[in-house]
């Protein structure tokens, strides 16, 4: 199976940044569209921001204007953006390709 590895999640005080990582096993992520989901405790799992192979983005209308998803096919990983963060955005973050390869999540705490 293909393994989807998320990375630099930790705790950050609302109103900065953090760049989230999610490397693959293999070649995959120039052939299928991407994600990036979390979930927050009690609540259920949401879309926060996909990349198609083509390159177009979708953002949930919570994250639109600070968080960017980016794609580097060459070195099989893919990022997420997140500025100007605030404690609502608390969560278990997951990489996802829509060949059906989840991650184990990263833990993103906005707290002061």
């Amino acid at each position: 199976q293909v393994l989807l590895v998320e990375s630099r999640g930790g705790l950050v005080h609302p109103g900065g940044s953090l760049r989230l990582s999610c490397a693959a096993s293999e070649s995959i992520f120039r052939f299928y569209d991407v994600g990036w989901y979390r979930q927050a405790p009690g609540k259920q799992r949401e879309l926060v921001a996909s990349i198609s192979k083509s390159s177009s983005t979708t953002y949930a209308d919570s994250v639109k204007g600070r968080f960017t998803i980016s794609r580097d096919n060459a070195n099989n990983t893919m990022y997420l953006q997140m500025n100007s963060l605030k404690p609502e955005d608390t969560a278990v973050y997951y990489c996802y390709t829509f060949a059906g390869y989840w991650g184990q999540g990263t833990q993103v705490t906005v707290s002061s």
